[in-house]
């Protein structure tokens, strides 16, 4: 049996595994990521996350052990299709969570600090409460940078070279900036590409940030400068001003996946090319469903800027999930 307690933070699912997972073995939490490839651990993933009891979409993570007692816990991101470096939306999550389930004891009229070491680093979910509940969460993230600019897809799109080489491509004459905020996320305006970040353009949202994942794959910029384990380009996000300091955006990340929310370490790489513009304000970040997170710069480092991202979270469930060794579909299966 494997328990679970769910959120959602800005319409994105949050699933936290309390129970049922086994030993993920590792001295530190980037370690315990490349363990959980296990079949056993990897295994309990696929099943939470693939349908029929997750879904395409689906997000969630195993807690862990941190790296040292300098942080609160551990934590391992998943999705239907492996495992992240970092996510926002989750920290917020997992904050929210930390406080209402006593896991960190907290002032019920004032902020308390969550320290959760994540693959990508040690991050802070700085939650407010009043009353006794909570009403928001900053999440503090990795210093955030930006890793290239003015990249031209076209040429590079190995989706579909033959056309791009032609000039005719889906993304020919369309460039992207790269920036890392704990992940590593391609920027691209969807005006750039004749759309705009709405519900109905979704599907073809998700094709063209599938193309230009691969347009990037093994370009200089979508590697890490310290560790080429968080190399990669994890995600595109789809941007499009709504005003000075206020853009909406939609994320799509691993595979052909979409994020609900405004998408907490997008939002972080989104400041990085912000600031390095001249930006010094607040940023507020919406998501495809409407929901929105607020973003700052909280300090610049010689790495980069160390971003804030102010959300919520909300509990949705609690499950208890099992596997009857008869069942023909076993862990489960993803139709997208």
């Amino acid at each position: 049996m494997i328990q679970t307690i769910d959120y959602h933070t800005g319409g994105e699912p949050f699933r936290i595994v309390t129970s049922g997972v086994p030993d993920i073995p590792g001295s530190t939490v980037l370690e315990r990521r490349e363990s959980a490839a296990a079949p056993e651990i990897d295994g309990v993933r696929r099943l939470l996350c693939h349908e029929p009891r997750g879904h395409a979409d689906m997000y969630g993570c195993f807690l862990v052990p941190p790296d040292d007692a300098g942080a609160d816990l551990g934590v391992l991101f998943w999705h239907k299709d492996g495992y992240s470096t970092a996510c926002g939306h989750g920290t917020i999550a997992l904050g929210v969570h930390a406080v209402e389930s006593g896991l960190v004891e907290a002032d019920p009229d004032g902020e308390t600090d969550v320290v959760v070491d994540v693959p990508s680093g040690r991050v802070t979910a700085r939650v407010r409460c009043a009353a006794g509940l909570v009403e928001a969460v900053t999440f503090r993230n990795v210093p955030s940078y930006v890793l290239a600019r003015d990249i031209e897809l076209g040429p590079l799109a190995g989706a579909d070279a033959s056309a791009a080489g032609s000039g005719t491509g889906p993304l020919a004459g369309v460039r992207a900036d790269v920036s890392y905020g704990g992940a590593i996320y391609a920027s691209v305006p969807a005006a750039a590409l004749g759309l705009s970040v709405a519900p109905e353009h979704l599907t073809e949202l998700i094709a063209l940030g599938r193309a230009v994942k691969a347009a990037l794959a093994g370009h200089p910029a979508s590697r890490h400068p310290g560790d080429d384990r968080l190399s990669g380009i994890y995600g595109v996000i789809f941007h499009e001003e709504l005003g000075p300091g206020h853009q909406r955006n939609v994320t799509v990340f691993a595979d052909g996946e979409v994020d609900r929310s405004p998408c907490g370490s997008g939002t972080a790489a989104r400041l990085a090319l912000l600031h390095a513009d001249g930006f010094t304000g607040t940023l507020v970040h919406e998501g495809i469903v409407g929901t929105s997170f607020r973003a700052w710069v909280a300090e610049v480092t010689e790495e980069g800027i160390v971003p804030e991202v102010e959300g919520m979270a909300y509990r949705t469930g609690e499950h208890r999930f099992t596997l009857d060794p008869r069942d023909p579909v076993g862990t489960g299966f993803a139709l997208r």
